[in-house]
């Protein structure tokens, strides 16, 4: 599987108008905020983009981030700019190709952000092997994946490399392919459905047992939309499998539990994240509007009281009195429903 995926994204796609699929792209709007740092991005770098996602969670400044799969390295190059000249990104990827592309321009991109000092670097090297890297245990505040994993042959070693590399309180950030049930072995099979991010894809409660079995308790849906095979050869062999782009955060937190459990907690956020003045969106389920009090259970308080997000919220309440099950806590396919930013009123687990 890794040759095929060297040989499709190093030779054959030139670039991301060569894809046969919307799995490996990103067709939403730009946010505003994004299109000021693509602007000082290289044209061949983003010429070379295969991303399904954004993968640029907020409070990035200062951190020390990595990019699983960094491709040209658009996305190390974009969180380059957010994390500031006192923080770094690495970058890792197994095609010589990309990489060529990406470490040319690296001094360009140093100009161009006006920083005295390179704050990016790049390994060659595989996601499944990350012990293998020299990079050292809980050393990264964030991990980021722009639509990688589901190419790995070993996709539990990803997560087991990612929890080890995390710091306490660290997350996850990636946007990746998923199915609504397991994909097929003619489909698995296929060397362009492999290639175009559909045939490695995870049915989507395999991949929830995966990250439990990694440590990561409470994996939170952030966004997600359905994918459209448009080549009528491609389609005739996914047949009635459903694709989803999703992006999802995993904490690296002890004391999570398996579900949503009811403490009588609230939150109120204080209006303080740049960019983010009048919402936080932590997932999928929590909008939270600044100023109001609003209810959530013990992990979403965990989430938000022992991550760098603590400075901006006020905690109500603690963990003295359970009172069972958080209303809305369920165990149904995640994906198509009502966003935190479609519902001001959302403010269920």
């Amino acid at each position: 599987m890794h040759d095929i995926v060297k040989d499709y994204y190093g030779r054959q796609l030139a670039s991301s108008e060569d894809l046969k699929t919307s799995a490996c792209c990103d067709p939403t709007q730009l946010p505003a905020w994004l299109k000021p740092l693509l602007a000082r991005i290289h044209p061949e770098v983003l010429s070379r983009y295969y991303g399904c996602g954004l993968v640029s969670p907020a409070l990035l400044d200062g951190c020390r981030v990595l990019d699983l799969g960094c491709g040209s390295g658009r996305d190390v190059y974009a969180l380059a700019q957010l994390v500031g000249e006192r923080g770094e990104v690495v970058g890792v990827d197994m095609t010589e190709e990309q990489l060529e592309v990406a470490t040319r321009h690296r001094e360009h991109h140093r100009e161009a952000f006006g920083y005295a000092r390179d704050n990016v670097r790049f390994l060659h090297g595989y996601i499944e092997r990350l012990n293998e890297l020299g990079l050292e245990a809980g050393s990264f505040d964030v991990i980021v994946s722009n639509c990688v994993v589901n190419l790995s042959p070993d996709k539990e070693a990803v997560l087991d490399g990612v929890s080890r590399l995390l710091k306490p309180g660290g997350e996850f950030y990636f946007s990746d392919v998923y199915a609504d049930r397991r994909v097929p072995a003619e489909v698995r099979n296929d060397p362009v459905l492999y290639g175009e991010c559909l045939g490695g894809a995870l049915y989507w409660n395999d991949f929830l047992r995966l990250a439990h079995r990694s440590g990561f308790a409470d994996p939170r849906l952030v966004e997600d939309r359905p994918l459209e095979v448009t080549d009528p050869a491609l389609a005739a062999k996914v047949g009635n499998v459903c694709f989803y782009s999703a992006t999802y955060r995993l904490f690296k937190l002890d004391g999570l539990e398996s579900a949503c459990e009811d403490y009588g907690q609230a939150v109120i956020y204080r209006g303080t994240i740049p960019g983010h003045e009048s919402r936080f969106v932590l997932d999928k389920h929590h909008g939270i509007e600044a100023g109001r009090v609003f209810p959530v259970c013990g992990n979403t308080w965990r989430m938000l009281g022992e991550t760098r997000f603590a400075p901006h919220f006020d905690f109500v309440g603690n963990f003295e009195r359970h009172y069972g099950l958080f209303e809305g806590c369920g165990a149904t396919i995640p994906f198509g429903r009502t966003s935190a930013d479609d519902d001001p009123d959302c403010g269920c687990c």
